[in-house]
């Protein structure tokens, strides 16, 4: 053999046996796509690949861990067991990292397995360039996707912590679960990454479209799938409501869904008020995402946004996550009948 020919040999087998000569995997952030989006679409989810990011990126990264257009980050190498909300039923967790809950929250211990095999899609009403409802408090006002926002993250780290996986449809990469009392507007929601669109029912077939592609690798690993969409309603300011819950047109197990959810919040306004009462409704109605969404699915109107009595319930953050623990345990309720 030529010393030539030799060398040649040499070269190809430390180039391939040897890491540090890999080839790098790149891609842009696309619009509204935060460092989780980013991940979770190129299939790295959870708190490892997160930092892999944070550390392979940091020289491209503005002050706030902000992707920017245009930038071509490096996607962190796939490891042999990742870790975040992804993993399979069958793998317990102790711990689960979701940065979307904001930095003090983002690390969530699981601390019961009633859950587990359970997989919930999350979704918060409106978003991107549609605030929904709009309340008033003086001159401050209450944005409806804002309020769902806040909830529905709360609801989402309540079912974590019960070992459920969780799938967050709308998300916000910079606001977290917040105390405050009233809620900072912005533009900024995404739909797993993408841009939300202004016109009605191209938004609401795109978060159908997200739980549904997600559904189809889903149902072959969980033994129980639902989603939940979560608005604030607008009425007469003189009007209070309660609570109240659709499901589709004749869906079975959406109607028990939101029938024990409902059993709940009776039940939790008789202990915790007595003598007030509840008339929280559950009705079957036709919306858009709920003959949409592939898997069995509600809607609740959480109140008017517009009564100064229902505003208490959502710019208190105590109510807010009694309104997420109350949630969390209708569908405990829910999963435990359909075993």
């Amino acid at each position: 053999m030529s010393l030539s020919r030799l060398f040649c040999i040499l070269a190809l087998f430390f180039l391939v046996s040897c890491p540090l000569f890999a080839q790098q995997q790149t891609d842009e952030p696309k619009p509204g796509e935060g460092i989780t989006a980013f991940l979770q679409r190129h299939g790295r989810p959870g708190k490892v690949y997160y930092q892999d990011f944070l550390r392979l990126n940091e020289k491209k990264l503005r002050g706030k861990r902000e992707l920017l257009l245009g930038v071509r980050y490096i996607i962190p190498p796939l490891r042999e067991e990742g870790t975040g909300t992804a993993q399979p039923a069958a793998a317990p967790r102790d711990r689960v990292y979701e940065p979307l809950f904001g930095p003090a929250l983002a690390d969530v211990k699981v601390t019961s397995d009633r859950l587990r095999g359970a997989c919930f899609y999350i979704v918060s009403g409106h978003g991107g360039p549609d605030p929904g409802a709009i309340g008033r408090v003086g001159k401050v006002e209450l944005h409806e996707d804002e309020y769902a926002y806040d909830v529905a993250l709360r609801l989402a780290r309540d079912l974590i912590q019960d070992g459920a996986d969780v799938r967050i449809i709308i998300q916000d990469e910079k606001d977290g679960i917040r105390n405050d009392r009233y809620l900072s507007n912005s533009k900024r929601e995404t739909c797993r990454g993408k841009k939300i669109p202004l016109n009605q029912k191209e938004r609401l077939q795109q978060r159908c479209t997200a739980i549904n592609e997600l559904y189809q690798a889903d149902k072959q690993k969980y033994k129980y799938c639902r989603a939940i969409f979560l608005h604030v309603d607008s009425r007469s300011k003189s009007k209070r409501i309660d609570v109240f819950f659709y499901h589709a047109p004749g869906s079975t197990q959406g109607k028990r869904l939101a029938t024990n959810m409902r059993d709940v919040f009776r039940e939790k306004y008789a202990k915790n008020q007595p003598g007030r009462g509840f008339s929280g409704t559950v009705e079957e109605r036709g919306l858009y995402v709920l003959r949409n969404a592939a898997p069995p699915a509600i809607l609740v109107e959480l109140g008017n946004i517009q009564n100064a009595e229902d505003q208490r319930r959502f710019v208190l953050d105590s109510n807010r996550q009694a309104l997420a623990n109350w949630m969390l345990e209708g569908f405990a309720r829910d999963y435990k009948a359909s075993r």
